[in-house]
């Protein structure tokens, strides 16, 4: 077991005090160019949030050199840390886990999954794997004996248990002789030891098992809900659905929930719970039209009865994202284009975001909010919610506090020179008590995007965390070491303590959303989108527009 993580200056007493009382292959160089470079925007600076120091929760690898033996090469960015997700345990709120992929390679997936586990509020962490891959045990009769995993995704239940999933491969997807499975793996000590892996699902090369989640039913601590798109070499990708109703004991085998049909697959879905136990499944859609054009919405469906039974889709909106890429040079940042994020408020309100270009008419990607207070039957049209739409803004995450502030997080480039070499990047927070009123922070220092690993684009995850321990929002992220090519990247958490909004010695600034609908993509502003999704699939799936265009 690694040795705890121990913040020397320590996090605040308050925000404990507030948790426990209120609470595939590639080249490995760069491609050519593929997105029009976007003119530089004025510089702008955002006051840093009233908060605790932020704590790195990563390390060092656990895991040893040449550990994966496996055969799908390219450059191992060892020590480097990406895609975090995190979570809080409902009965002990200064109890969090969170979850990343480490040692990620430039052809995709990672040696393993890492846990951080507080059990203070956040003043020490632990670290620990579960035995998906060859690197973290998963050769030993412990797990999976696969190669390289990713997608990580953790959840607690009512009573207390975690679970966190991945999806782990041997060998290229639908390659001859690989193997996919999405595997769970359950916690009964709050993070502190994880248990062997359940196979939800396992299959060869006719299909791949793609970018799932895990949620645990916060009503019933019996159920436990997974899902993820399943992209058959044939064509389609319907979503797919696991759960036990024994709280981890066994899980039912995995079955299609919504099939779009063999031209169309889903992406990205994410289940939520309605306080009244109705459940709710977001996910993206992409379809193929006339002359080959890929467009994607974003749909919902729902289940009354604990997932037995799924209705049909409701449509969210459009999805018009371009994807984010360095100004100067064009190089792309591999973002969460394509991708949705949605919470469930106490009141039973829903609030999705993603990242779409329809507010500059195709010119950059802002940051797009949809709302829901019919449980998901009806959503407002998008607004954008950052506050500097000269720039490019991507991947969201969005969480509801128990008193029903809107946090969302998302980073962007307001702090971007002119200088080619570097690429200044900051995570923001925003928070709203309304959704039409906002004030933003600046989360991060200033940290150089060019340093993160390249896989095929600039990547330190398609997603991040954003939770809450009662009224505490905690954001888990990922930022550069900029320059530090031994250790490009780790993960951070820290507690915002921010003081009521619209408070004067904050500084943050405020705005309200423009109510006016953006107009209807044309069809040059179309076509963007359309290079923009091939370019996201082909970096999740080699080979996804090829074999698109060839069926």
């Amino acid at each position: 077991m690694t040795k705890p993580i121990v913040n020397r200056r320590s996090l605040s007493t308050l925000w404990v005090a507030a948790c426990v009382t209120s609470c595939g292959g590639g080249s490995d160089a760069p491609p050519p160019p593929a997105i029009p470079p976007v003119p530089p925007a004025p510089v702008m600076v955002l006051p840093a949030l009233i908060s605790d120091t932020p704590v790195r929760i990563s390390g060092d690898t656990p895991f040893a050199i040449n550990c994966t033996g496996g055969s799908l090469g390219g450059t191992e960015y060892r020590n480097a840390e990406v895609e975090p997700f995190a979570a809080v345990n409902p009965i002990n709120a200064a109890n969090i886990v969170a979850v990343w992929q480490q040692d990620r390679w430039s052809t995709g997936l990672s040696n393993g999954v890492v846990a951080a586990t507080t059990l203070d509020g956040g003043a020490t962490w632990t670290r620990t794997t579960a035995p998906f891959t060859r690197c973290a045990g998963g050769n030993t009769g412990n797990g999976g004996n696969y190669e390289r995993a990713t997608d990580p995704w953790i959840t607690f239940s009512p009573n207390g248990n975690a679970f966190q999933m991945a999806l782990a491969t041997e060998g290229a997807a639908l390659a001859p002789g690989s193997v996919n499975a999405m595997l769970v793996s359950r916690s009964i000590d709050s993070g502190r030891t994880w248990q062997n892996p359940s196979t939800l699902i396992r299959d060869g090369s006719l299909f791949f098992n793609d970018k799932n989640t895990i949620t645990a039913d916060p009503l019933d601590a019996n159920y436990v809900y997974a899902v993820w798109d399943r992209l058959a070499a044939s064509g389609g990708g319907p979503a797919v659905f696991a759960r036990t109703t024994d709280g981890g004991n066994t899980w039912e085998g995995a079955r299609s929930i919504f099939d779009s049909g063999p031209r169309s697959q889903t992406l990205g879905n994410l289940i939520g719970v309605l306080p009244n136990g109705t459940l709710l499944n977001l996910f993206t859609q992409l379809d193929e039209g006339a002359g080959g054009r890929v467009t994607a919405t974003l749909n919902v469906i729902h289940s009354g009865d604990k997932g037995a039974t799924w209705s049909a889709a409701t449509r969210v909106a459009d999805l018009l994202p371009i994807g984010a890429s360095d100004p100067e040079t064009a190089t792309p940042v591999r973002d969460g284009a394509g991708l949705a994020q949605f919470a469930v408020a106490p009141n039973g309100h829903l609030f999705a975001v993603w990242q779409d270009a329809r507010f500059s008419g195709g010119a950059r990607d802002g940051i797009a909010m949809s709302r829901s207070i019919d449980g998901g039957m009806t959503w407002s049209a998008p607004v954008q919610i950052n506050s500097a739409p000269a720039v490019q803004a991507f991947t969201p995450s969005v969480r509801v506090r128990a008193n029903g502030t809107i946090g969302v997080t998302y980073y962007d480039f307001r702090s971007n020179t002119p200088d080619p070499a570097t690429l200044p990047t900051e995570l923001v927070f925003a928070r709203s008590a309304d959704g039409l009123t906002w004030q933003e922070n600046r989360l991060t220092p200033t940290f150089d995007m060019a340093t993160a690993p390249f896989a095929r684009g600039l990547f330190i995850g398609d997603y991040h965390a954003l939770t809450s321990a009662n009224n505490v929002f905690v954001p888990v992220y990922v930022r550069t070491n900029s320059g530090n090519a031994a250790n490009r990247t780790d993960v951070f958490a820290v507690p915002l303590r921010a003081p009521p909004l619209a408070a004067a010695d904050n500084g943050g600034p405020i705005f309200r959303v423009a109510g006016v609908p953006a107009p209807r993509p044309d069809p040059s502003f179309q076509q963007r989108v359309h290079e923009a999704l091939l370019r996201t699939m082909d970096r999740r799936f080699p080979g996804w527009s090829q074999r698109l265009m060839s069926r």
